[in-house]
């Protein structure tokens, strides 16, 4: 923990790599990994589709129409990705986005680790990237929906259930 956390709080790792594919985004290079093994962050909104959609396979998503994928990075806030770069090539390994009106409020969608890469931290790195990002644009409330299952892990990132008491509303098509 203490590598990932001086790391994120290091603003020297805010550099860009040498071959600009991630331009101005942070690059995380774990000591485990080989030295031309990188984990590179981006907010550029153009991603492979397909590739997107192979990575929610790999957690198990259900499929959504890519047309319907394109609209909402579109017209999301903040679009994040994170991706394994091994010299040239570079594999799409999370991903997050956040909607916003631009002023007070931002909501987290879509936060998704390929199995392969969770419980190793860059679940926890991409979230703090993304907070990040959201807080420099001066947006002070971030919401976002999780299942059951990753409750305690948004909780370990200091978001809570229900603060004071606000209670979300839905509505859903017949």
């Amino acid at each position: 923990m203490g590598f990932w956390k001086k790391l994120l709080n290091n603003s020297a790792a805010a550099t860009a790599p040498q071959d600009n594919i991630f331009e101005g985004d942070m690059i995380i290079t774990k000591r485990e990994t080989a030295p031309e093994t990188r984990i590179c962050f981006s907010t550029q909104r153009e991603l492979d589709l397909y590739e997107l959609e192979e990575l929610c396979d790999r957690v198990g998503w259900a499929r959504r129409p890519l047309r319907k994928v394109r609209k909402a990075l579109q017209h999301s806030f903040l679009v994040v990705s994170m991706w394994e770069v091994r010299g040239k090539s570079k594999r799409l390994i999370g991903f997050a986005r956040a909607t916003s009106d631009h002023a007070f409020n931002a909501t987290i969608w879509d936060v998704v680790v390929d199995p392969e890469y969770q419980s190793k931290g860059l679940g926890k790195a991409l979230m703090k990237y993304l907070i990040k990002k959201l807080r420099g644009e001066d947006i002070s409330n971030i919401t976002l929906f999780a299942d059951p299952g990753v409750i305690d892990f948004y909780r370990r990132l200091g978001f809570m259930l229900d603060p004071e008491g606000i209670k979300g509303m839905f509505w859903y098509p017949d």
